[in-house]
Parts: structure tokens; sequence; C-alpha cells
């Protein structure tokens, strides 16, 4: 984002807060120009700590969602439909399940007895601290986010597949919200692959196929975050989400060997990250619309990222069963297994 459009939108934030406790002014005591400025403080707080906090789990998402689009490279013949119940396991590395905080780090609050500290991602166990700071005279005293506490993740989900004209292949996958220990995980999303062996005549009699996808996905992540009360009430920001949205690039290649096909790909995606509070809206609301403000702000953490991921897997047929192992692995390692039957 250019300098002076983050300058501008840095300004109207400022200037919206500003006349957002001009309106309720009248409602409570009259506001100091301190108490205004805590405010933001306590809000710069929050942003820096909810990047440190989800970012590594909606890196994970991109890796979760990534995973076991190509069943097959073959081509497929008109109509021919592919239906599969997936299960997905992606291991926590121990890098990502932490951070450390210091005192330096923010502007209204401070560790409480201590200058640092180590705290928990969203991927993390649940350790806690507590953070300290002043608003108005009145001590805000709150305990850091838990992590979902997991070395693994684990969600399942439906994958359906029909073969069109010309060796091109409509995928989709769709998975319920899954319950993490402390949030919520989803994905959905569809593609277009197409089979390109079908164009070397001396491939496909060798059993060797190859084939590109191009696919579209949305994860919907979320955590339970920290609850704040203050002489306001509650500020309501008691849920961050984390959205991202992917394009997936793939290529993969195979190889049959009787029953049994093996697989490699490559893939590259670019996934566009946004984050919100949510979850029931705190009795602040009634004063000031707290959650559409920290979201503005929110904005200033959104990111783009491209990630390069290997793929192989294996696919072996009983009948019209398939059973398939995929294991996904770059920054993250995921790994995926399939029962599919083709119609």
């Amino acid at each position: 984002m250019p300098l002076t459009l983050r300058l501008m939108r840095k300004s109207f934030f400022s200037a919206g807060l500003f006349v957002a406790f001009l309106c309720f002014s009248n409602t409570v005591k009259a506001q100091s120009s301190q108490t205004f400025q805590d405010v933001e403080n306590l809000l710069n707080d929050a942003l820096f700590y909810s990047d440190q906090y989800i970012t590594p789990a909606t890196d994970a998402a991109v890796y979760q969602a990534a995973s076991g689009w190509i069943t097959s490279p073959k081509k497929r013949k008109l109509w021919d439909v592919t239906l599969g119940l997936h299960s997905n396991v992606f291991f926590v590395p121990k890098r990502d399940r932490s951070f450390e905080i210091k005192n330096s780090d923010f502007t209204f609050f401070q560790i409480e007895g201590a200058t640092s500290a180590t705290v928990p991602t969203a991927l993390g166990d649940d350790s806690q601290v507590y953070l300290v700071g002043d608003l108005d005279g009145e001590q805000i005293r709150l305990k850091t986010p838990e992590g979902v506490n997991q070395e693994t993740i684990f969600y399942p989900y439906l994958q359906g597949s029909i073969g069109l004209w010309y060796g091109t292949e409509f995928v989709a996958k769709f998975s319920p919200k899954t319950k993490l220990k402390k949030g919520d995980y989803q994905v959905y999303g569809f593609g277009l692959k197409h089979n390109f062996s079908q164009y070397f005549k001396n491939l496909e009699p060798r059993k060797i196929h190859l084939s590109a996808l191009v696919a579209y996905s949305k994860e919907d992540i979320s955590f339970d975050f920290i609850t704040i009360p203050t002489q306001y009430g509650s500020l309501g920001i008691n849920q961050l989400n984390g959205l991202v949205d992917t394009w997936q690039f793939q290529l993969n290649g195979s190889k049959e060997f009787k029953n049994f096909e093996l697989m490699g790909g490559l893939i590259v995606n670019t996934s566009k990250f946004r984050y919100i509070v949510g979850g029931e809206k705190g009795e602040i609301e009634e004063l000031i619309p707290l959650q559409d403000i920290l979201n503005m702000k929110l904005e200033e953490i959104s990111k783009t990222k491209t990630n390069v991921i290997g793929e192989i897997s294996g696919r072996y047929q009983i009948k019209k069963v398939f059973l398939q192992p995929v294991i996904g692995f770059g920054k993250f390692v995921n790994t995926n297994f399939s029962i599919q039957y083709e119609f």
C-alpha cells in the first residue's frame, strides 16, 4: 500500500475514533484527550497482537486447502463422476506455536510482572500471561488468548469431480465448519483440471499422464480472542477471524503400475489474507461502533502471499474404489487421505 494512502487511512481512523467519542460524550462523563489517546493506543496494541497471533494459522490454512485437488491427472471420459471423502491432517511445527512479546512492543499494555514473555500463537498451547493498562483511571487487566493446543489439526471434507469435454474436469470441495479446541475452520472451493498428455501420443500408451489445474478456494479460520471489561462495558473483540482467498495453479504427472498410480505435483498459489473481529458485540457498542472501527484498522495488516508447494501421492484401485494418501510439503507439511468412488 502506498505511503500516502496509509497515512490517509490512519488519519481517517483517528478522526473517526475522535468523532465517535464526541458523539457519545453527552452520554458518559466528559472524556479527556488522554482517554481518547489511551483508547487509540489500546486498539493499536490489539492490532499488533492480532497480527502476531493469527498469521501462522492463516499461513497454515493455505497448506491445508492446497492438497488433494488432483486425484489423478488421467484423462476422464465425458460425464465420469468421482466422489471422495477426504481426511486432512496438518502437523503444527514448533516454530509457529509461540512468539515473544516485550513491553516495548506496546503503547497501552504492559506485561504484568515481567518485561518480556513467550505467548502462544493461534496454533500454540494454552499458556497465558496477563497484560495490564490504565484507561481513564481504571485498570484494564486481561489474559492473552490461548492457542488450539493441538500438535495436529484434523478436518474432513467432501470432494467431487465430473468429466467434461476435451479432457477437462470440474472439481469442487467442501468441508463443514470444523470445531477446534479454541476456534473453527472451514474451506470450500472449485477448479478446472485439463489433461495435456493426450496431445503426446507416446505418453498414454506408456501409462504416463500429465495435467494442469486452476482452482479457487476460500478458507475461514476463527479463534477465541480476548475479552476486555471496562467501565463502558465489554469491548466485544472476543473472536478473531482470518479470511483467506486463494488462487492455485498446479501441474501433476503420474505413472501407472497395474492397480497403483504414483503421482507428483508442483503447486503455486497466491493468497489474500484479511482479518476481522467478530462474535457477540460488546456493551460499548451502545456508545460507539467499536467492532467496525477495529475492523477498519485491521485492514492495515491485510496481506498477499505466494507459496510454492510440492506434492506426492499414490492411488490404489480396488474395482471402483480408490485409496489415496497425499503429502504436501514446503514451509509446512500437510497430509491427506481419501476414499473415492468412480461412477
